[in-house]
């Protein structure tokens, strides 16, 4: 994917190898995406960097007081996040940005030790559907204590045992461009991430 070059990047060396999570070490909020854009992250090294999907994520943290900057253009941009940590359920750029199940599968490993660091973050927050499929199989009985999955839905939530589950559609072309996802539905779960994790409450809707 890392050869696959657009006009606009072609003096740049892309970073093209799997991508480890980025943020605060302590942080109490986990965001979990799907995969390396293939002229995001994949080309920048940095999660969720250098792409559309980025752009809408890091101006809605920078809202809330979760980043220093509305912007992330590169891995060396000051970027600085604050009680959170981002990550994706595949760590490599996926071609057509269609994980195969076999792909997630394989990299559930590495976002199984990432949750074993943030064990005690009281809040994830999944981007999108195959997130949420992921961390309601990896998370296991023990949280969800084999209760019957609740469907997908933006703005969605499931809470067990002091932990909870927040969910978005993803920041994707394909949902902010045909306003499935608008920038105040995106707003607001971040307001309630926020609310979550600083007062442990829900904000109203």
């Amino acid at each position: 994917m890392a050869e696959v070059k657009r006009k606009s990047y072609l003096s740049e060396t892309s970073w093209g190898k799997p991508i480890i999570g980025f943020g605060d070490p302590r942080a109490r909020l986990v965001i979990i995406g799907l995969a390396p854009a293939a002229h995001g992250a994949n080309r920048t090294g940095r999660i969720f960097t250098g792409d559309r999907s980025g752009d809408w994520l890091y101006r809605a943290l920078h809202k809330v007081g979760f980043a220093n900057q509305p912007t992330a253009t590169s891995a060396k941009d000051g970027l600085k996040l604050k009680d959170v940590y981002i990550t994706c359920t595949v760590k490599c750029a996926p071609p057509d940005n269609k994980p195969t199940p076999e792909e997630t599968e394989l990299c559930s490993r590495f976002l199984i030790e990432e949750l074993k660091i943030f064990e005690n973050a009281p809040v994830i927050l999944v981007l999108g559907k195959i997130a949420y499929d992921q961390i309601w199989k990896l998370l296991g009985k023990d949280w969800h204590q084999g209760g019957k999955k609740p469907k997908f839905s933006h703005g969605g939530k499931v809470s067990f045992n002091g932990k909870t589950v927040l969910m978005s559609y993803h920041p994707s072309q394909q949902n902010t461009f045909t306003g499935r996802l608008t920038e105040k539905m995106f707003d607001e779960i971040f307001t309630e991430a926020k609310s979550q994790i600083t007062y442990g409450i829900v904000t109203k809707k």
